[in-house]
């Protein structure tokens, strides 16, 4: 791989730069469209928080935008609005991120002022306390939603002590005890050049990109100390959980700990993430919903993690249906332990996750999120073309294995719903 080398590489028409501070600089060439986005992801997120300020890098992302040492919340608005271009941060599991998007005439000022937000944010006070009040509320609708409490507290059993227990919101005790000094602190330990990448895509010179963001971010101090160690994965704390919601229907998720985005398994977990639950035409939704009428919504999940991931089952069904519902879903899981899928299913999954990740990769903007996210999981810019190979060359068999693996135990599960349903 080429991500310890300190020189420029290539992989088709992405080049691989490393500053002399650490700062890892990705540039794909894309003349078709007259627009640049820049992603700048840093090695952060829900992963690097403290238990108790779980949601913390998402608040800190919510103000970055909202003052800098030398422009206020107002200022950094009207020059965006200046370049006709779009700003924002974010914050999820694995990493931070601050992005824009405009015409390559502009690059220039956005960069520098993508530049000065990492460099010199002020966290206003009073932009701290309304964010803070915004992800409360958000917080505390998310717990109105039957899907989210039955998500969140799977999370919370599977994970045990590690920081994907919580999830990238926080919950409203460490929301309301975060301070600007703790997103201070945050900001400090984390935001450094020698753990960010800066991704570039669209109608650019890939030389000149990395001699702009040279003279914007080459002089940004290194960290010079080490990060603490992640809290390993505990051991689940129980294998079924409930909450009880006055609702019409019930929510049932089967949840398994997986491996992480470096593990052989990996394509294979997608591929069976795909056959099961996406779209119209997946076994869950053919079998649970238009042939027995079970199901509101179902579908599966497997999110991409650097460290252990999880894959979910789930279907929302009418309450008095909840025990049946359950049980189909259990009994797909294990058909898949006990029949290897067919030459056609297999080749359906395959075409459609390949083709879903193509379309996934039309815009500047989804190229220099993939490729910047993608060095910040430590994959490297060939992943890109790796994972699509991996995909191909899964068989019926190794699918039947894999499956085996981690679903040939007792799931953890799930249930939200009405407490008549649920007992």
């Amino acid at each position: 791989m080429t991500r310890s080398s300190p020189h420029p590489t290539q992989r088709r028409n992405t080049h691989r730069t490393v500053l002399p501070n650490g700062l890892v600089v990705l540039v794909t060439e894309n003349p078709a469209a007259d627009i640049v986005a820049t992603r700048i992801l840093l090695q952060a997120g829900g992963r690097r928080e403290p238990s108790n300020r779980a949601g913390v890098s998402g608040l800190l992302a919510s103000v970055l935008t909202k003052g800098t040492t030398q422009r206020s919340s107002h200022e950094i608005a009207e020059t965006v609005e200046s370049l006709g271009a779009s700003l924002g941060a974010d914050a999820a599991a694995d990493y931070s991120m601050i992005g824009a998007k405009t015409v390559s005439g502009d690059f220039p000022p956005i960069l520098a002022l993508m530049a000065e937000l990492l460099r010199s944010p002020t966290f206003p006070e009073s932009e701290v306390a309304l964010e803070q009040r915004l992800a409360i509320q958000d917080v505390r609708s998310m717990q109105e939603q039957p899907f989210s409490v039955a998500y969140q507290q799977l999370q919370r059993a599977l994970y045990g002590t590690h920081p994907y227990a919580t999830g990238t919101l926080g919950t409203e005790a460490t929301l309301a005890q975060t301070s600007r000094k703790d997103i201070l602190g945050y900001y400090q330990t984390h935001f450094h050049p020698d753990r960010s990448i800066i991704s570039i895509a669209g109608r650019v010179d890939g030389a000149e990109a990395v001699a702009r963001v040279s003279d914007v971010l080459g002089d940004w101090p290194r960290s010079g100390f080490s990060l603490d160690d992640v809290p390993p994965v505990g051991d689940p704390t129980a294998h079924q959980v409930v909450t009880h919601q006055e609702t019409q229907q019930s929510v049932i998720m089967l949840g398994y700990l997986t491996p992480s985005v470096h593990h052989p398994d990996y394509a294979a977990l997608k591929l069976i993430s795909t056959y099961l639950g996406n779209g119209l035409s997946s076994r869950l939704f053919v079998e649970l919903r238009e042939k027995r009428g079970l199901a509101y919504d179902v579908s599966a999940i497997y999110p991409t993690r650097l460290d252990a991931s999880h894959f979910i089952t789930y279907i929302g069904t009418a309450a008095q249906n909840t025990a049946i519902a359950r049980e189909g879903l259990e009994q797909e899981m294990h058909r898949l332990c006990d029949r290897m899928l067919t030459s056609d299913e297999l080749q359906i999954a395959q075409n459609k996750l390949l083709g879903q990740y193509a379309l996934g990769k039309q815009t500047n903007s989804q190229i220099s999120q993939l490729m910047g996210w993608y060095e910040t999981l430590g994959l490297g810019i060939e992943f890109d073309q790796t994972f699509q190979q991996d995909c191909r060359a899964v068989t019926r068999e190794q699918i039947q294995q894999v499956a085996k693996r981690y679903f040939g135990n007792s799931p953890f599960v799930s249930l939200v719903g009405p407490k008549d349903a649920l007992t």
